[in-house]
Order: C-alpha cells, then structure tokens, then sequence
C-alpha cells in the first residue's frame, strides 16, 4: 500500500509517499481501505512534534478517515468485511490501508460520500459537545463563532442554527464571511489580521459587541485563540459560556477580570479527550449528526479535493489559514 510518510520532524514539505507492507489486524480492529481522509489542523502540529499525541516515526499523518471494510479481527461484533465507516483515526490516515480499533468508527448514512464522511467526525464531533455539554445552549440565544469560514467554524453555524441559536459569524476576509452568510449566519462580521495594538482590540471587541447586541452572546465559539480571544471576551453577555477549541492564532491570556464582571465561564472543548472517557454520549452525538444530516440540517462543506501525493499541500494550505470549509485528500477511487 502507499503512504504519505513523516519520517522527520517538520513542515508539509518533508512528507514523502512511499509503499509500506499492509497492516495487520489485531483483535478487536478492522482493515479499513481508506477512500478519504480530511485535514485537521493537527495534522499541521502531529508532523512538527507539537500536538499531545507523538506517534513513533514513520507514521502518516491524517486523523479522519472514510473507507470501506476489507477484514476484520477477532472479537470484532459491530461491524463487516464491506461495510462503509468513517472514523477517527489519530493518526495513519493518509496511507490506503488502515487499521483501526472498532470502537472508533461508524457505519455510514447511506448516500454519503465518502469526502463528507471523512468530514464529519471532528469537526461537527467538536462542535455539537461544545455546544450542548459545555456551552449549554438553547433556542434564542446568541451565539459568536470566531474562524466562521474553517471546516469546524461552518459546522458550528450550521448546528447552531440547528438548535434555534442566533449564529453571528466572524471572519478574515469576505470570500470567507460570504461563506459563512451561506451556510447560515444571521449577522456576518470581517475582522483584521492579528496582531494587534491597544487600539486595534479596542476596536475589535466593539465591532463583536455591535454584532451580537446589547444583551452579549451567551456563546462564544473560540477556535482561534490569539489577539482575537480578549475583543470577542469582551462582547459576552452575563452569565456567557466563552469556549475554548484550538489556537491557530496563538495561546491568548485573558484578564480575569472580565470574567468576575460578566459572571461568564470560560470553557476548555477537548473532544478526542471526551470521545475516549465517554464513548457512549459521543456515541449518541454521532448518531444525533446522521439524523441531522439525513434532514438537511448540516452538510460538510469540502472545498477541495487533493490526491494523496498531494497531501502535503493540503496541509500547507490549512496551516496558512487559507482554507474555506474542509479540505480532503482522496486516498483511493
């Protein structure tokens, strides 16, 4: 089989694609072929050594995954040789083969593509516990989503509109805020490139307060971090659950403050951390996003497509935050 290789600490260039005997399987996993596989931004950090999870080299990067099932281990129950899934991986998914705990895929809605399966997982996986189990949110309220335009930025539009919220969209450009009118935003807001200085965040907290209204966002979906964090902090109502998802933009320090003056949670979303302690409530949002999908409500918006000696440039280009929507590399026809 051929794989996408990290063979050596660093950027997308020092990928190399390569043949590899295929895995074997042990018991309670299954052989996936993999047809698909989405960008993440760690697979941006798993190939410079900076996200949680080190894998030994070689390995491939690719965290998410859609393919179909050529064989199976022992103690495997749940699933068969043939059978269309999608899962998280962590790591391998640019390699055509894959071998993958059982535990960690789902059978497929019928009449999903592969792309959007691969899709689907992590980001709207992100998106729905941050919104129920750690934002709490409800129909009415106001809901600010930093980093509208990425794959996960759309997804929380499109579930927030899902669950009755008001959805104001924040954005880097207006390609990318036209992207997110589309997928359903009320209000659509176009913000600077950090950094910035006092003034500038001045600025831009009262553009965020100007958007979500007088009464605050009660959320605030913060997958961007950096000098964006405090400006958005700033725009939240009382009593305001801020959450906190990635930092592609840099680790923020937030003057607490805010916090004591607006009675609001900061909230830290770590999604692979609670897939893994309670497979059973993300179990449940799984089937809670095919039922969602099945009625129209969301739909993985892949903007492009790359082949997999091309995997290195899809990398590239989400780490240079030029991304709308999901990129996805077609591993096999």
């Amino acid at each position: 089989m051929r794989a996408l290789l990290s063979k050596q600490v660093g950027g997308p260039e020092t990928l190399t694609l390569e043949e590899l005997p295929d895995p074997t399987v042990a018991p309670g996993e299954v052989l996936v072929a993999v047809k698909a596989c989405a960008i993440n931004y760690p697979d941006v950090l798993i190939i410079e050594d900076k996200y949680q999870l080190k894998p030994p080299r070689p390995f491939a990067p690719g965290s998410e995954i859609a393919g179909v099932i050529e064989a199976v281990g022992g103690d495997v129950t749940a699933l068969r040789i043939g059978d269309r899934v999608l899962g998280a991986t962590g790591f391998n998914g640019l390699s055509e083969k894959v071998a993958v705990d059982q535990r960690r895929l789902y059978r497929m809605p019928d009449g999903m593509s592969f792309e959007q399966g691969a899709s689907l997982l992590m980001t709207y996986g992100t998106s729905i516990h941050a919104l129920l189990d750690r934002g709490h949110l409800k129909a009415g309220d106001t809901l600010l989503v930093l980093g509208a335009a990425g794959g996960i930025g759309l997804s929380v539009i499109e579930l927030g509109k899902a669950f009755g919220a008001r959805v104001v969209a924040a954005a880097s450009s207006e390609e990318k805020a036209a992207a997110a009118r589309a997928a359903g935003a009320d209000e659509v807001l176009v913000y600077g490139r950090a950094p910035f200085d006092k003034d500038q965040s001045k600025a831009l907290a009262e553009q965020f307060k100007a958007a979500v209204g007088p009464n605050g966002a009660q959320v605030i979906y913060d997958p961007v971090g950096g000098d964006y964090a405090e400006p958005a902090l700033r725009s939240i109502g009382w009593e305001g659950r801020y959450l906190v998802v990635g930092f592609p933009a840099g680790i923020p320090k937030l003057p607490l403050n805010l916090t004591l003056l607006k009675s609001c949670d900061v909230c830290g979303v770590f999604w692979g951390a609670f897939a893994a302690r309670d497979p059973k409530a993300n179990a449940a949002h799984v089937e809670h996003l095919f039922r969602l999908w099945e009625a129209g409500k969301i739909s993985p918006h892949v903007s492009e497509t790359f082949a997999l000696e091309d995997g290195g440039k899809a990398i590239a280009k989400l780490a240079g935050r030029g991304a709308i929507g999901k990129l996805v590399v077609r591993v096999a026809n």
